[in-house]
């Protein structure tokens, strides 16, 4: 075994609701991985919603948490702490890797650029979030700051062909060091048998894209085969909450939708092992946590063909991969809904989730990346 590394992570913001998703579970997925084999690995992020006294640590993570202050109305993207920035040269001094898991934001960019200028080995992680843009802002950063980190950084980590295409065209060319690493999943406990009333989840934020209306929209169809089915609608709000409620109302099912917000980790993986069927019918979803965390449980998936994971799922036999819209969901879900087709997919979700996704299989492939960097 190399030397033990100290890594830093840098993501954009951690609060309770799980806001900013995918980006921050696997900077702690990968945190507590490196610290399980004997390196240090802590986390540098804005925080919100959080009560008095502000956490020191996020699952056993160390992590240091700046307020966040909203300087623009740009969603994540105009939120940024004085205190964060006047702090992030100190903390990349003390880290052997600074692994920035970076978007186009006023927290990861000024992070990596002075991880750039200290000569600290830097490696970026940027979860499909730097892509071909023609806003005018995305031009901007990307002339000022973006273009600059994806050359000079020690390596860039990508999930797709599709990102590691839309990375090289914001570069302008192909990117010499460049990396694939999927995301990974802890091991989970296996779920229950699934027992009662079948139910039916759907634990993603409530964003346009992740299209939790076309679950809501599929509920009657399935409602005609299964009439105990139960819906669990489960996320943090980003716009479609009100879409979601009113779709629920108007087809008359409040009684069979339960719509309980933002979750914990142990509540989602709670929900999982409750669940029959996952459901995420979102479209151009590059590499969903929400997923895979499904497929370690065991609780087989239904996903849309754009989705990262789709080709994955579908050869396995894990799952279903689906057109977009709720007809093609209700499908989906009654045919999984089947208790042998229920019970050979949740044994293929399992064996997909540990031969593929398994965190051993992407620190095996992420500490390379860091010993090169180093050197």
């Amino acid at each position: 075994m190399s030397a033990a590394f100290r890594v830093l992570h840098v993501v954009t913001l951690h609060s309770p609701s799980h806001a900013f998703g995918g980006p921050v579970r696997v900077a702690l997925n990968l945190a507590k991985g490196l610290r399980a084999r004997g390196h240090e690995a802590g986390l540098l992020a804005l925080g919100e919603g959080f009560a008095e006294p502000w956490p020191t640590s996020v699952e056993g993570v160390p992590a240091s948490l700046f307020p966040a202050r909203r300087l623009l109305s740009l969603g994540f993207s105009g939120m940024t702490s004085p205190a964060l920035l006047a702090s992030a040269r100190r903390l990349v001094r003390g880290a052997d890797v600074v692994h920035v898991h970076l978007a186009r934001d006023l927290v990861t960019l000024p992070v990596a650029l002075a991880a750039l200028r200290a000569g600290k080995p830097l490696v970026l992680q940027t979860h499909g979030m730097v892509d071909p843009s023609e806003k005018l802002l995305a031009k901007v950063l990307d002339a000022v700051a973006v273009r600059r980190l994806l050359r000079g950084a020690d390596a860039v980590l990508y999930l797709t062909p599709h990102e590691r295409e839309g990375l090289d065209a914001v570069v302008g060319a192909p990117l010499s060091r460049a990396v694939r690493l999927v995301n990974g999943t802890p091991a989970q406990e296996e779920r229950p048998a699934p027992a009662g009333p079948p139910r039916i989840l759907y634990s993603a934020r409530l964003q346009a894209r992740k299209r939790p209306v076309d679950f809501v929209s599929a509920a009657p169809a399935i409602l005609a085969a299964h009439p105990d089915a139960e819906f669990v609608v489960a996320g943090p709000d980003e716009g479609e909450l009100a879409a979601v409620r009113a779709r629920i109302a108007s087809l008359g099912l409040s009684d069979r939708f339960t719509v309980p917000g933002a979750l914990s980790s142990a509540e989602v993986l709670a929900e999982l092992r409750r669940a029959h069927v996952y459901v995420l019918p979102s479209v151009d979803e590059p590499f969903p946590m929400s997923v895979l965390e499904a497929l370690a449980v065991g609780v087989p998936p239904v996903v849309t063909h754009s989705n990262g994971l789709a080709r994955d799922i579908a050869a396995a036999g894990a799952g279903l991969a689906v057109d977009p819209g709720p007809e093609g969901v209700a499908a989906a879900v009654l045919s999984l809904l089947e208790p042998d087709t229920n019970r050979s997919a949740s044994l293929a979700a399992r064996e997909l989730a540990a031969a593929s996704f398994s965190m051993d299989a992407v620190l095996d492939t992420l500490l390379p990346v860091y010993e090169a960097a180093r050197r």
